[in-house]
């Protein structure tokens, strides 16, 4: 298996699991919420919260990634 295509599944994957672990948070998920007003304090991510947000940015750190390791490849 060549690296070009390898990429190519791992883009794939992680756009997926991004989209996926992004719908998954529920922060700010009220209609009013994307209005500014969403009356609630500012709290701190605890247990699955905070490992969903951060397996999240690792995804999307991953698919940033592949996507710049198939620009640099040559054909």
């Amino acid at each position: 298996m060549q690296i070009g295509s390898f990429l190519e599944v791992v883009v794939f994957i992680s756009a997926f699991l991004t989209i996926v672990l992004i719908l998954l948070q529920r922060r700010g998920a009220s209609l009013g919420a994307g209005f500014g007003s969403s009356g609630e304090l500012y709290t701190t991510r605890r247990g699955l919260e905070k490992s969903l947000f951060v397996t999240t940015i690792v995804m999307a750190v991953i698919f940033v990634s592949s996507i710049l390791g198939l620009l640099l490849i040559p054909a």
